[in-house]
This record gives C-alpha cells, sequence and structure tokens, in this order.
C-alpha cells in the first residue's frame, strides 16, 4: 500500500515535471515503482529498527524527519539507484528535484503500524 502511494507520487510528479509521455512509459513507471518501493522499504525498516523511533511518538513527524535525514546514509544505495533513474529518464537533476523526504514520514509511519 505504501509502495503503492508512493509509486502514483512518482508518476504524478513525472506526468507534472517530466517530458511528454513517450511509448516506453509503462516500463518507466514499472522501474520507477520498484526503486521507489525498495528505497521506501529500506528506510522504513532502518526507522523502524532504531531506538530512537518510538510507536507513541508516531504523531511528530518533524521529529521523524529529523531521524529519516540522520539514517539515510544507511540505505544510500536504493535511494540513489531511484534518482539515478529518475534522472536517466527525465533528464539530469530531476532525481534531486522528485526525492521525496516529504512522503517519508507518512510512509514510515503507515509501515511501523501495518503488521507484515
Amino acid at each position: 500500500m505504501i509502495i503503492a502511494k508512493l509509486a502514483a507520487a512518482a508518476l504524478a510528479v513525472s506526468a507534472a515535471t517530466g517530458p511528454d509521455v513517450d511509448p516506453h512509459m509503462p516500463q518507466k513507471g514499472v522501474a520507477l515503482q520498484l526503486l521507489v518501493g525498495s528505497a521506501t522499504d529500506c528506510i522504513s525498516k532502518t526507522v523502524a529498527a532504531d531506538p530512537r523511533f518510538r510507536k507513541q511518538d508516531l504523531g511528530r513527524k518533524q521529529d521523524l524527519g529529523d531521524l529519516i535525514a540522520d539514517l539515510i546514509s544507511s540505505c544510500i544505495e536504493p535511494v540513489r539507484a531511484m534518482i539515478d533513474a529518475y534522472d536517466h529518464y527525465f533528464g539530469e537533476g530531476t532525481g534531486e528535484a522528485f526525492f521525496y523526504l516529504d512522503l517519508l514520514p507518512d510512509a514510515v509511519i503507515e509501515s511501523a503500524v501495518q503488521p507484515e
């Protein structure tokens, strides 16, 4: 569910800011969905495993955003792959612009409260 929301956001952003849709867009969408999912999963698991993360503090998104920023380096490979793919598909610099740090607190919260 989280992956679907983030993938939908990725596609919405790409539709709004990317080049005209081409015949390869479905493949791009699938590739981006997998990469967004991989990065989000890594970040969610890393944050949830950190002792500073407490389920009772889920309403404090600023604190959670700071924790994500502290731990993002643990997931640099999937995050970099997602950004690089976005750059490849939509032009240099678009991956950094797309990076979804503002969506991550909600994704981490949703992941933490849902059973696996």
